[in-house]
Parts: C-alpha cells; sequence; structure tokens
C-alpha cells in the first residue's frame, strides 16, 4: 500500500520555454504580445532535420517562434507555392530567412543562378517583408559537411556562390545578416569528420547524412543562430538566453517520496 507519493513535477518547464508551439490559426492569442520570430527556410531550417527546434530553446518567454520552413524548398519554389505569402500573413515582427541547398544546380524546377535567380528572389523577399512594415533577416546556409579527399579536416563548400550573393544582397538593401555558413563552417572543421558525426542523421543507406542534423546538432547550430542574431537585431538580447530551456518534453525536477518502503526513481514512473 503507498504510505506516500509526492510528485513535484516541473510542468511549467515547457512554458518557460520561449518557442511556443502554435497553429496559425491560435498565433494571436498564444503569441500574448511577444516578439514573433519566424523562420523561413529549406529543410535545415525545420525542427525535424534542422537548426529550428535547437533555435526555439534559445528564446525566454519574451519570444515566440513560428517555424514555417519547409522540406525541399528553394528561395523560388517557397514563393511560387505560396508559402511566402502565407509566412507574412501571420504578421510576424522578425523573418529569419535561410535559402540556398535546394537553389543549387541539378534541383530541377527549384533551381536558381547565384547571380540572377536567386539574388532576385532574395530581394523579393527583403522588399516584401519590409512593405509589410516587419524586419527581415538573411542567415547564409548551414554548411555541407562535404569534406576535402586529400586534406580531411577542410570542408569544400558547394554553397560559397549562394552565401556570397546573400551577403552582397545584404550589403546592398542593408539587411542584418547571420552568417552561419562561416560559423558552422568554422565549427565543424575544428570538431573533424568523425565528430561531425554525432550531430548527423543516419540515412536509409546506413550512411551518415552530412547536410541534415538530429537533435544534438539542432541545439548546437541552433545556439550558432542565436549568437549571431545578437550581433544582426542586438534589440532583441532580452528574448535571448545564454543556454537552452529544457527540452519540450521535459516534465522538469521530480521530487519522489517513500512507496511500501522502497525508495522508486524518477525514471521508474514515467514512460516515453
Amino acid at each position: 500500500m503507498f504510505l506516500a507519493i509526492s510528485i513535484l513535477a516541473g510542468l511549467s518547464a515547457y512554458n518557460a520555454i520561449g518557442a511556443d508551439t502554435a497553429n496559425d490559426s491560435d498565433l494571436s492569442s498564444a503569441s500574448n504580445g511577444k516578439i514573433r520570430i519566424i523562420l523561413i527556410g529549406d529543410s535545415t531550417v525545420t525542427d525535424k532535420s534542422g537548426w529550428g527546434e535547437g533555435f526555439s530553446r534559445f528564446l525566454t518567454d519574451k519570444a515566440v517562434c513560428i517555424n514555417k520552413a519547409r522540406n525541399g524548398r528553394s528561395s523560388k519554389s517557397f514563393i511560387k507555392e505560396g508559402l511566402w505569402s502565407q509566412a507574412l500573413a501571420l504578421k510576424g515582427d522578425y523573418y529569419l530567412i535561410q535559402f540556398g541547398h535546394n537553389d543549387e544546380p541539378n534541383k530541377g524546377e527549384r533551381t536558381t543562378e547565384p547571380n540572377t535567380t536567386y539574388r532576385e528572389f532574395m530581394s523579393q523577399y527583403i522588399d516584401q517583408a519590409r512593405a509589410m512594415g516587419v524586419k527581415p533577416i538573411f542567415v547564409t546556409s548551414l554548411v555541407r559537411r562535404q569534406w576535402d579527399k586529400s586534406e580531411k579536416s577542410k570542408i569544400n563548400s558547394s554553397l560559397v556562390p549562394y552565401v556570397e550573393t546573400v551577403k552582397a544582397v545584404a550589403k546592398e538593401m542593408n539587411v542584418p545578416i547571420i552568417d552561419l555558413h562561416s560559423s558552422s563552417k568554422k565549427l565543424c572543421e575544428q570538431l573533424g569528420k568523425e565528430k561531425c558525426w554525432e550531430f548527423s542523421p543516419i540515412k536509409d543507406n546506413n550512411e551518415y547524412d552530412n547536410t541534415h542534423l538530429n537533435s544534438k546538432g539542432s541545439l548546437i547550430f541552433g545556439r550558432l543562430v542565436t549568437e549571431g542574431l545578437i550581433q544582426a537585431a542586438p534589440e532583441l538580447k532580452e528574448c535571448l538566453r545564454s543556454e537552452p530551456a529544457p527540452e519540450p518534453n521535459s516534465i522538469g525536477p521530480v521530487s519522489i517520496f517513500i512507496i511500501d518502503k522502497y525508495l522508486v526513481s524518477p525514471q521508474s514512473m514515467f514512460y516515453s
């Protein structure tokens, strides 16, 4: 028979995370006056395979993150499919915009050319965001872990032409920019190929995915985005944490007394 059970679970841990999860229809009530940061991009920005979820854990309760990134989209297809219009309709305060991976050659109708069509589409994001009275911020593409065959500690990134173009557009149009490509490349080269496998998902063929991120990678590169955002938009400093909040499914600290004279561990009382 239970003598006493006291479970003091920190169920408010999730509420402490600034990245509230909200459906578009519930956005106004979920925001409650918080700064709304909307993520725009491809799979490397999403919550499931990019830095989006990790970044959201660095937000305080003064901000809410809405991730509108979609797998497989380029700067061109995101606009052509109406996804950009839908994101603008949310009337966020800040839009973090990252494209490049699916703009590269051999991507079919999604492909853009760095100095022409890619430049045009990236400029369109800025013009239309500003027309809506919201603040756009560019994020250069998360580096592909494309290791040099002769010098294994170096990455030869195929994304460089797109990165250079978005930097040029940012300078011309006076757009704040987070240079994630440079910071992620530097970090990966410091860690080395095998260490990078720790945050690389495993593909169906049992090979490492050198483009996308697992949950560990999301947090690592979400931190880099956060650090870049402090520089790009210092007015958001109060919205950003120096350390991540607990995972969304965390229940926080648990305190347990005696059950039938046995000490029961927290792990034995909860199931994932």
